[in-house]
């Protein structure tokens, strides 16, 4: 990094900003600034987008079978790079070393399906749709996509993006959260070595400003966000009012239910490591467990015991389960919900504000945190907190289970813990959430499937990689042809609406 400044990545090359605004990029567990990162201009941005613009042409022209190439190279590069990628992640985000090894892993799958692109976008073929007419259809590419990423995955949700708009032709303008950046720009170096040409894919760091310029400029044809709701909302209303295609991925209150039926100790284990791993800090945590019937006193139980010995420090200290969050401000909101949640009335059942590291007293910790007897109005059950902070309603029935989920605003994840085969049927079938796990807490779909929730979890019509991504990252064309035999041509003007029957 060019003297402790995180660089802009344009044209296949490290490229300063003429911002003269900075962010400070902080270690999470120390509380210390370890280096800065420019908050770019519209001017960074126009940069980028040209020396894309420029590179389209030739990238699209390319065979799909040489991107997909250059794309398993990428994917050597990342898996002989991924322990430098899990401690950059660690460094600048704060979670556990495994935890980001992780995420790495599910993002390098991605990169997997992507190259299998030359597969990918095979048309459809239909011979003799008429009389001598065959038709066909081609998946071409957009031009320009970007991207606009969020904080608590720097290496996973990237790469949900751009190698699959690379793969399927286009050219891509990541911007990264200004919190974790560094990730992106090791990833932009790799990608270069691995053979990418120069401009096809470009990193601007920023803020708001950055991201308008991205939503409104006329060469951009495609935005890709994942973040909080009210911003996915603006994001998909600015982009859709500048004539772009959006898939604008937003927050979440995922919940878990547990039948009396399910074995308490496995369901309590699955709990706590999709409500406590990366301190909360994931689209797809659990923050609410729904206990029907009789399970409730016995779970809550459970949850406490275990939560409470969860191992909690630096990310890159061995043994650690559970890392701090990402900043002093959201480290201190998520202390004014558990506050709010005791206000309420919730029943506290395990209290991590007092929670103290040695050695890390600067960092931004906060230990596990448990409610009971939670209420549907509270605002620890409404808000998507994004901390350590797990909630537990009581359901008397399934019945009443479904229809406390399906009533939420959000719809992004949700799982059922039972033995009963008819109850998870029922579960799966009924529920208004786009991805659902049956004893599974955390049901994020491999790379081959589409990952995207519901209602106010989503704005646009595709959700991210699998074949939606691929779907959404081109255009479809179709050609119906005819090649007659110059004696068997048609002759004639006829103005009938042609029917090819």
């Amino acid at each position: 990094m060019m003297e402790g400044i995180v660089p802009l990545w344009i044209n296949g090359r490290e490229t300063p900003t003429r911002s003269t605004r900075f962010g400070e990029i902080t270690n999470p567990a120390t509380g210390k600034v370890i280096r800065k990162v420019p908050l770019g201009t519209s001017e960074d941005v126009n940069a980028a987008v040209g020396a894309a613009t420029a590179a389209f042409q030739e990238w699209r022209a390319t065979p799909p079978v040489r991107r997909a190439r250059i794309l398993t190279r990428f994917r050597e590069l990342m898996e002989a790079h991924r322990s430098d990628l899990t401690r950059l992640i660690s460094e600048e985000h704060g979670k556990t070393l495994p935890d980001a090894a992780g995420s790495v892993q599910r993002g390098i799958e991605v990169i997997e399906f992507a190259s299998g692109v030359p597969h990918l976008l095979k048309g459809e073929h239909a011979e003799d749709v008429g009389r001598g007419i065959d038709c066909h259809s081609m998946l071409q590419p957009l031009g320009v996509c970007a991207g606009i990423t969020p904080f608590n995955f720097p290496a996973m949700v990237p790469l949900w993006m751009f190698p699959v708009a690379i793969a399927c032709g286009n050219a891509f303008v990541l911007k990264p959260s200004e919190k974790i950046p560094s990730t992106s720009m090791r990833m932009a170096e790799l990608f270069k070595d691995a053979g990418l040409p120069d401009g096809v894919f470009n990193v601007v760091h920023g803020d708001k400003e950055v991201v308008d310029a991205l939503l409104t400029h006329p060469e951009v044809h495609a935005i890709s966000f994942v973040g909080s709701t009210p911003v996915a909302r603006y994001i998909y209303q600015t982009g859709a009012a500048h004539g772009k295609r959006v898939q604008a991925l937003g927050g979440a209150k995922n919940h878990a239910v547990v039948m009396a039926d399910a074995d308490l100790d496995f369901a309590a284990d699955q709990v706590i490591g999709a409500a406590y791993g990366s301190a909360g800090e994931r689209c797809m945590a659990i923050s609410a467990v729904v206990a029907v019937g009789d399970a409730g006193d016995a779970l809550v139980e459970r949850i406490r015991d275990k939560a409470a010995k969860l191992v909690v420090g630096p990310g890159d200290r061995h043994g650690v389960e559970m890392g701090p969050l990402i900043s002093r401000a959201h480290r201190d909101k998520v202390k004014g919900y558990v506050d709010q949640g005791e206000r309420d009335g919730a029943r506290l059942v395990l209290d991590g504000r007092g929670l103290r590291i040695t050695g890390h007293e600067d960092g931004f910790f906060l230990g596990p945190t448990l409610f009971d007897h939670v209420r549907p109005e509270m605002s620890i059950y409404r808000d998507e907190i994004f901390g350590p902070v797990l909630v537990v309603v009581r359901a008397a029935s399934l019945d009443e289970a479904i229809a406390l989920v399906n009533s939420n605003a959000y719809g992004n994840g949700t799982a059922i813990f039972t033995r009963s085969g008819h109850a998870a049927r029922r579960f799966q079938n009924e529920i208004e959430v786009g991805m659902v796990g049956v004893n599974i807490p955390i049901p994020v779909p491999m790379a081959f499937f589409s990952f995207g929730g519901w209602k106010n979890s989503l704005f646009g019509d595709l959700h991210v990689h699998g074949m939606e991504g691929v779907y959404f990252y081109t255009r479809t064309k179709v050609i119906t042809s005819r090649w007659p035999a110059d004696e068997a041509a048609p002759r004639g003007v006829t103005t009938v609406m042609p029917t090819h029957g």
